[in-house]
């Protein structure tokens, strides 16, 4: 897979779930969830939402989309070789890609992990 390590940092933020959905602050990759359990914002590190219980530091790796929803293995390819490597990640999925968040602390491990099963980083 063709992945760019994205700019910037995010933060992982979880809030109860009957809270208000967060309106987007500063440019920059958004993910609200809501589940019966909780209300999940993913936002660039410094927007976090008020009364959050956030985990900041997160980087973003980016898969060359778009990609076509029968595309099987994607996160599988991914997720893999970074588990063997000790890499713990968050994955958010848009329509047309997906989005690995990795901390910040585990770049390096994370770029030797995806580059030794042959995926191809830009932006390093």
């Amino acid at each position: 897979m063709d992945l760019t390590l994205e700019d910037g940092h995010l933060s992982v933020c979880r809030l109860d779930a009957d809270t208000s959905w967060p309106e987007p602050g500063a440019p920059g990759i958004w993910s609200v969830t809501r589940t019966a359990d909780e209300l999940s914002v993913v936002c660039p590190q410094g927007q976090e939402p008020d009364g959050a219980r956030v985990e900041p530091g997160w980087r973003v790796f980016r898969v060359a989309g778009p990609l076509a929803f029968d595309l099987v293995g994607v996160v599988a390819s991914l997720a893999t070789p970074l588990a063997n490597a000790g890499v713990g990640i968050f994955i958010v999925s848009t329509f047309d890609t997906d989005l690995l968040l990795v901390k910040e602390a585990d770049i390096d491990r994370a770029l030797s992990a995806l580059r030794s099963a042959g995926h191809v980083v830009h932006g390093t």
